[in-house]
């Protein structure tokens, strides 16, 4: 049996205020070892690309529920995301995304979304402060669902 190699793709655009998040923590995350990152802008097929043969799959991305700034949201993606908040600031929504690769069969068996809620996208800005804090709470998360996955994925003698 061959051990697939986890990964967390941060989606977003530096360059857009608080949608960068997805960037830094890939940033953050980027030399932990047996770990592999991607950055992403969210388009589907880019995404099913870069996941395969992958698993476990964390994404990371800003999203807009209306919760206060810095909030983490964190869902399993093998149920059907809610399409009421858009848990994306691009064309596509991020919860559409899923749901393409889920009809097309290309989802990895563990899709995690942690989602942080933005305070501002500005061109040109860099993370708020609100964001910037939730930084090292969403990476603990992270680290905490990918180390569950592959415990969970090898079973226990």
């Amino acid at each position: 049996m061959t051990d697939k190699e986890a990964l967390v793709i941060g989606i977003g655009n530096p360059w857009r205020g608080d949608d960068g998040i997805g960037h830094a923590v890939v940033d953050a995350l980027a030399d932990t070892p047996g770990l592999a990152t991607a950055k992403s802008h969210g388009e589907p097929a880019e995404l099913m690309e870069l996941w395969q043969g992958h698993d476990p799959v964390v994404l990371v991305d800003a999203i807009v529920t209306g919760a206060t700034p810095g909030t983490l949201h964190r869902l399993d993606a093998r149920e059907p995301l809610p399409r009421g908040a858009r848990y994306s600031s691009h064309g596509i929504g991020l919860a559409e995304a899923v749901e393409l690769a889920r009809s097309l069969d290309e989802l990895p068996d563990t899709l995690i979304v942690h989602g942080i809620e933005l305070a501002r996208l500005e061109d040109g800005a860099g993370l708020s402060p609100e964001i910037r804090d939730s930084l090292a709470r969403v990476v603990s998360r992270i680290t905490g669902d990918l180390a569950e996955a592959v415990s969970g994925s090898r079973g226990t003698p």
